[in-house]
């Protein structure tokens, strides 16, 4: 691989030659390993803050609910829009590698803080959870794209082994979470939260450590723009990042209605930013950001409703699916791991699939794949709806084994869209703005998931989740899901045009 090239700055750049582990850039492991616990961190706390600000803040009443799932969809849609200003001061101001540390920082800082049994501290301790995402989040994603040459046909299975990394987190958090919540510290009827916040963050002191140590490894990969060596730079982001704290306090205050505009309204002038960008390195490339931004408009309604699951699917764990199985009570936290498992182990059947099709000459475009993602979606919300009207049972609750389900058929869907969304940014995102374009994917996510908290309050009401407002619920995002699916599988020789060439 001596000599070949990535994007850096509008020119070409080498790649070093890296030792190779099972025929990846050894790197590639330790960026694994470094997301393993900053996934860890994440998902650990997932399960449980709808249950705690509903516990914690409305005194256990189920009134709580709708204001918890919107707080739940702002609290994702900043941490996930962050990573624009993340991804642009990775590109031109600090570089990749001390963006993530920086970020790691701030996110085990964060954690710690919802720990305490404030209103003030948590919403705080949110808001810093937010700003170091944004800084950690889209530049570790980055950085798997740049040890590989532009057109390495290792690439897309080099996403798909880090993105089992980031499920490998995911599944295990959850598990252990909910084991120090209501097993050791805690009880079922009176779970220790902090618990929950503390371990999270641990596990994200643990990721620090681990980039701190491990970053030797990627020969200059990610260091600091050459016109930006200096350390000072790194305090004046740090001291930047101090002061949005504040600012994204302030946006959770506002509610997530309000939130929506303004997201709406980055999402625009980054489109912008790349559509400059893109005209002005002629029209392949401007072609290219087209078919991107195509592809985050479905993205945005993919994460809409996939998010159900630390929201309206938490509650309708709790209150509506019977989760007795012969006498042992399946943790409402465990439904979080079922994603993880199935993507751990689904993934490799999916990824087989895509090669023997592509044997045939038949596999799906980028954006057919997309669409079968939001088909896959859907049809996990049929099964709920199927559920809700003829499943309910004497004790008003639907079998364990539906939302089980549906957890695995939505996973399908993941795998059809998410790892392959992280590789295609990097292929389509203009050169000297590929982190800005990583940000784009995590803005659109952003807002599909500040949606989903809108929409898990109205599956809430005003009094609580029941089996009517749910079903009424899903059935809509049923039909919104098939509906998006088939138009982009319409539209989808026209986006892979605009993509010249792109696989």
């Amino acid at each position: 691989m001596s000599g070949a090239a990535i994007p850096t700055q509008g020119q070409e750049a080498p790649i070093p030659e890296f030792k190779q582990i099972l025929g990846h850039p050894k790197p590639l492991w330790m960026l694994f390993m470094s997301e393993f616990w900053e996934r860890f961190a994440f998902y650990g706390i997932r399960w449980a803050l709808v249950l705690y600000i509903v516990s914690q803040f409305y005194g256990g009443d189920a009134s709580g609910q709708a204001p918890a799932n919107l707080t739940y969809g702002s609290y994702l849609a900043l941490v996930y829009a962050g990573a624009i200003f993340g991804g642009y001061i990775a590109d031109r101001v600090i570089g990749y590698q001390r963006s993530i540390l920086l970020g790691a920082v701030f996110m085990a800082a964060g954690l710690f803080m919802v720990s305490l049994p404030n209103l003030q501290i948590f919403n705080l301790g949110l808001a810093t959870i937010i700003v170091g995402n944004g800084l950690f989040k889209p530049n570790i994603s980055t950085m798997v794209g740049k040890l590989y040459a532009s057109g390495d046909e290792r690439r897309d299975s080099g996403f798909t082994i880090f993105y089992m990394g980031i499920n490998a987190g995911a599944f295990i958090a959850p598990i252990i979470t909910q084991l120090l919540a209501q097993k050791v510290f805690g009880t079922e009827t009176l779970p220790a939260y902090k618990m929950v916040f503390i371990a999270a963050g641990i596990g994200m002191l643990i990721s620090l450590v681990w980039f701190w140590f491990g970053r030797r490894q990627l020969q200059g990969i990610g260091r600091p723009p050459a016109e930006a060596p200096g350390k000072q730079r790194v305090a004046y982001v740090a001291l930047g990042a101090l002061a949005a704290i504040p600012l994204v306090y302030s946006l959770l205050a506002l509610g997530a209605n309000a939130l929506q505009g303004i997201l709406s309204l980055l999402f625009v002038g980054l489109s912008a930013m790349l559509l400059v960008e893109g005209f002005r390195n002629g029209a392949v490339a401007r072609d290219k950001v087209f078919a991107m931004l195509i592809i985050f408009a479905f993205n945005i309604l993919f994460w809409m409703f996939f998010e159900q699951a630390g929201s309206s699917f938490t509650f309708l764990a709790e209150e509506i699916v019977n989760r007795d199985l012969g006498g042992w009570t399946f943790p409402t936290a465990w439904f979080q791991s079922v994603n993880s498992i199935a993507i751990i182990a689904l993934a490799p059947i999916i990824a087989w699939i895509w090669v023997a099709m592509a044997r045939k000459n038949v596999n799906p475009s980028i954006p057919r794949k997309f669409g079968l993602g939001l088909i896959f979606n859907g049809l996990a919300f049929l099964l709920l709806m199927f559920a809700l009207k003829s499943l309910v049972g004497e004790d008003n609750k639907i079998p364990f084994w539906t939302l089980f389900m549906v957890y695995v058929i939505q996973s399908v869907g993941e795998l059809c869209l998410s790892p392959i969304g992280l590789s295609m940014v990097t292929k389509l995102a203009p050169i000297r703005l590929v982190g800005l374009g990583m940000g784009g994917w995590f803005l659109s996510t952003g807002i599909g998931n500040n949606l989903s908290g809108i929409f898990a309050s109205h599956v809430s009401g005003e009094s609580g989740m029941t089996t009517t407002s749910a079903l009424s619920g899903y059935t809509f995002g049923f039909y919104s899901l098939l509906g998006a699916g088939v138009l982009l599988f319409l539209i989808a020789p026209l986006v892979q045009k605009l993509m010249h060439g792109v696989k």
